[in-house]
This record gives structure tokens, C-alpha cells and sequence, in this order.
């Protein structure tokens, strides 16, 4: 049943916010569509009835996945010279969440600049040209401003709310900032960082670990960090990267979003991280959109089962790197015991085509823009690199679904379509900007069913996540899921170290 524009925006946005959004009638919707993910082409996976192959060919390496992880594992097997690597991709385009259009983000659209010992990430970002004397060039750091929050009317600078902070507030503030600084500077026996980027050079410290027991909710309470204003905050990290809330959220991860990037300076493009996508994509051999649907070890190496509508091709091949997520693993592999520990958060990102920049009241437009009173993460504007302050330009909106229901989230993403979803995107970010319909021409949705692993409490330390990252008869895996943390960095990390253990001693010396 089609819900009623009221019902719609008090399911999404809230029912005090609806009843206000309601008492005019809105003009029309623009014109859009409904992008990937193809929810229904992978859900023939749980049916098990697939046609039989037509025809075998034999391959030294196939990939499974085009995501960032499956994409790195073919940039690291193509510099080591191996040539004979297939990579199959379920949708039309690369990239995964990382995705993009050409100057655009679908999904992720930043990575942290990275610290020395990050060896891999700077080797693809100097590949790049993005590096100068082991640093950044300006030109890829985000342009100032770089944030701003909205709040009863108007825009501020930053994302704490410092407008009305009582002295409590600030000085809870001031604490947390003093714990998160405490953790920053803090190394283990072996000079590893509590909280490092990627995940595997964090230490594994007990007095580091330890933290994954709680969830961040139950470290703040510890702490007696009751503002709401720096609650909100630390929610919003925990919300924007793991579309998660703190009672959710393994006090570890939570941590981490603030200790690990050690105050570093974000790189981005226009289209988000896709133009790191199109780099490592000039490296893979891609069959596209093909779904893997049975992985088998056999005596001499990997049988490999993909099908494209009706049609169906095998590959015998000598090693196998799944880039996939677990929860597709067992599905593709039954030979393989998979752990049901791993959980992942519902994504919709929305991309709004405007003919000119809405009005701001107080701080001017910002790189990232975000609505305290909202259930959304806010919107990015995608020109705002290229320092073009008028005109044009794609406003893209992201929205977590943060429930701990993980199964009613992904049916509440799934139940709205695309001029629901517009309709949710342009009520809630009219609060801020009340003429933003009538600039907007266009709006494109996308829908992100599995969009990122959950790092809850016991998770990023347990065994279950240590197991599933190690080789199964001839099988290597890579994703982001492996870390317990959903970054462009951590699938890149495990796409290189998965095609390093394809490698062997005839990948040199390591790239990690």
C-alpha cells in the first residue's frame, strides 16, 4: 500500500516535522530514476537454481566483485606482471559504494590523508599524482569551508553546535576532546597506535581491545558525557560512517572515528571517490554485470560458476579472490562455514540536480552540510572542489538507516521507491533551503541494501572477524567487512593483501 505524503515524510523525517511539512502542498516532483543496486538480480543467489555452464575456460586468478577490494586485488596483481586475471562485477558499473557518475558520488566520497606507514594508500594516491614530497597537493584537500551545521533557521560553522552551549556543555566538550587526544598519542610496547587506519596496524593491546566489549553509548555513559549537543555529535560519527546509533556501536569503532585520523586533512574530488575507481579499474580485466554464483575448491584448484540473464560460463581457475561480502560468501561457497556475526546497515543516497545554490542564512554553503533536527547525514555538494560558487551543481544526500532491526531497515529502504525517497530528500532538506524544489530539476536515488558492515560491541576484535579474512583451499578473501570498519582504505588494504597471498614470493617485497 502507498503511504500518504503525511505518513511518508512522519515514517522517515518524523511525525512533528511531517504535520509541519504537510500544511502546503508542494509543487510536483522532478523527473529522476532509480539506480543500481540490483537487489533482485542477487537475491536469485538465495534460489540455488542456476543454468549450467555452456562453456569452460581456464583462467590463473578470477575475482569475484568490482568493488574497491576486488579492484585493488587486480592493481596489485597486474603491477606484480600477472596477466591472466578475470574479474566478474554482479552490477553495470565498478566500484562498488565507492561508485560514482562523472561528477558525482553514489556513495563514499572521501579518504583521510594518509599517515607514512599507510604504504599502500600512498602509493596509489603518488600513482595518481596526488602526492607532492610525500604530502598532498593542495588542490585534492577539501576546500574551505569544510562543514556546517543547521539549526532552528540558521547555518553555523563546524559541526558541534556551539550556538547556546551551556558552560557544562563546552566543558564535556573539552573532556572528550582531552580522551580522544589521550588515545591519539597513545602507543603500544610495539610504537603501534591504539587506533590506526587501516585496521590491522591498530594495536592489539588488551587495554585497547577491551573497549570492543562496550558499546560507545556505554563508554559516554562511564564517562559522564550526557550533553545532548556533544552526544548528537559523537551519534552523527557513528551514524555517517556506520550507520549505526551508540547503543549500537562498539565503543572501539566509535573511538576510532575520532583517534585515528589524528586531526589529518581529507582528500576528495568532485565525483567522490570514484576517481579513485577509475584509476584502479584501468588495471582489471571486467566482466560486467555477471553474478558468481557457486565458488568450489576441486583437487587441482577453483571451479568458478557465473551467469548473466540465462546464459552461464565456468572457469577453472588455479586461485580465487572473493571480494564479496560475507553475508554473499555463504551463498557462493558452500564448501565453507560462514559466520553469522557479521551485520550490515541500509544506505539511500540521493543526488539532486540544481540549476543554482539555494539561500543560506548565517555561515555560507560548506563541502558537507548538515541538519542537526534531521534523521539524514545531510548533503555534499559536488562542485564545491572545483571552487565554483554559483551555478549548477548536484547536491548529494545521504540517508542511514540506523534502527537496530536490521532486516525491518532494509525492508522500510526497499518500500520506498524512487519519487518516495525524492520526496523525503527534498522535504527534509526544504527546512534549510524553502525554495530548493523549484531549483531542482532532476533527482536520481539509490539504494544501498547491504551499504556497509556494523562494527557493533564484540565484533572488530572477535575471532569470527579474524577467521574470515584466512584462505579456504585456494580461495582468498577481501572486503571492507574484513576490518569490521566500512572504509575505501580498509577495502583497498585487504584487496592487496589478498592478491600478495595469491602472489607469494613472486609479489617481491610486500606493498603493506
Amino acid at each position: 500500500m502507498e503511504l500518504s505524503r503525511r505518513d511518508l515524510l512522519a515514517a522517515f523525517l518524523g511525525a512533528p516535522f511531517a504535520a509541519l511539512a504537510c500544511r502546503e502542498k508542494p509543487l510536483a516532483l522532478p523527473p529522476g530514476e532509480l539506480a543500481g543496486a540490483s537487489d533482485t538480480i542477487g537475491h536469485r543467489l538465495r534460489g540455488g537454481a542456476f543454468p549450467q555452464p555452456s562453456r569452460w575456460e581456464t583462467r590463473e586468478v578470477v575475482i569475484a566483485g568490482g568493488g574497491v577490494a576486488g579492484l585493488s586485488a587486480a592493481w596489485r596483481l597486474a603491477n606484480a606482471g600477472m596477466r591472466d586475471v578475470l574479474l566478474f562485477e554482479l552490477e553495470p558499473a565498478l566500484g562498488g559504494t565507492s561508485r560514482s557518475s562523472a561528477s558525482f558520488p553514489w556513495g563514499a566520497h572521501y579518504v583521510v590523508a594518509p599517515s607514512p606507514e599507510n604504504r599502500v594508500l600512498m602509493r596509489l594516491l603518488d600513482e595518481m599524482g596526488v602526492m607532492e614530497n610525500g604530502v598532498p597537493a593542495e588542490q585534492f584537500l577539501c576546500r574551505d569551508p569544510e562543514e556546517r551545521l543547521f539549526y532552528r533557521g540558521r547555518w553555523y560553522e563546524g559541526l558541534y553546535l556551539n550556538a547556546g552551549a551551556t558552560h557544562e556543555d563546552l566543558r564535556q566538550l573539552r573532556a572528550f576532546e582531552t580522551e580522544i587526544a589521550r588515545w591519539g598519542a597513545w602507543r603500544d610496547a610495539k610504537g603501534r597506535r591504539a587506533f590506526d587506519i587501516p585496521v590491522a596496524h591498530s594495536s592489539d593491546d588488551a587495554e585497547v581491545t577491551a573497549l570492543d566489549r562496550i558499546s560507545m553509548r556505554e563508554w559516554m555513559d562511564a564517562r559522564g558525557f550526557t550533553s545532548p549537543r556533544l552526544r548528537w555529535l559523537v551519534e552523527y560519527a557513528t551514524r555517517d560512517d556506520y550507520g549505526a546509533l551508540l547503543g549500537d556501536t562498539s565503543a572501539w569503532a566509535g573511538v576510532f572515528y575520532f583517534a585515528a585520523r589524528e586531526q589529518r586533512p581529507v582528500i576528495t574530488w568532485p565525483e567522490g571517490n570514484g576517481r579513485l575507481v577509475a584509476h584502479l579499474a584501468r588495471f582489471a580485466v571486467s566482466k560486467t554485470p555477471w553474478l558468481v554464483a557457486n565458488i568450489t575448491p576441486t583437487a587441482d584448484g577453483v571451479d568458478v560458476i557465473a551467469i548473466r540473464d540465462d546464459e552461464a560460463v565456468g572457469i577453472h581457475a588455479k586461485r580465487v579472490i572473493f571480494a564479496g561480502p560475507q553475508f554473499v560468501a555463504r551463498h557462493v561457497i558452500p564448501s565453507r562455514e560462514t559466520s553469522n556475526d557479521f551485520t550490515y546497515g541500509s544506505w539511500m543516497v540521493a543526488n539532486l540536480a540544481i540549476r543554482e545554490r539555494p539561500e543560506s542564512t548565517g555561515f555560507p554553503l560548506a563541502w558537507d552540510n548538515v541538519l542537526y533536527d534531521s534523521p539524514s547525514l545531510g548533503y555534499v555538494v559536488s562542485t564545491h572542489q572545483r571552487g565554483i560558487d554559483r551555478g549548477p551543481t548536484v547536491l548529494t544526500y545521504y540517508y542511514a538507516l540506523c534502527g537496530s532491526d536490521l532486516r525491518r531497515e532494509r525492508e522500510r529502504l526497499l518500500s520506498a521507491g524512487r519519487d518516495a525517497w525524492a520526496e523525503v530528500a527534498l522535504a527534509d532538506l526544504s527546512r534549510a533551503h524553502p525554495e530548493l524544489r523549484s531549483l531542482t530539476d532532476r533527482v536520481d536515488v539509490m539504494r544501498w541494501g547491504h551499504a556497509m558492515v556494523r562494527p557493533r560491541p564484540n565484533f572488530v576484535w572477535s575471532d569470527a572477524r579474524r577467521r574470515a579474512a584466512e584462505p579456504h583451499r585456494g580461495i582468498h578473501f577481501a572486503n571492507t567487512d574484513l576490518s569490521g570498519i566500512a572504509l575505501f582504505e580498509e577495502a583497498l588494504y585487504h584487496g592487496v593483501r589478498a592478491a600478495e597471498e595469491v602472489l607469494g614470493e613472486r609479489g617481491g617485497a610486500s606493498w603493506l
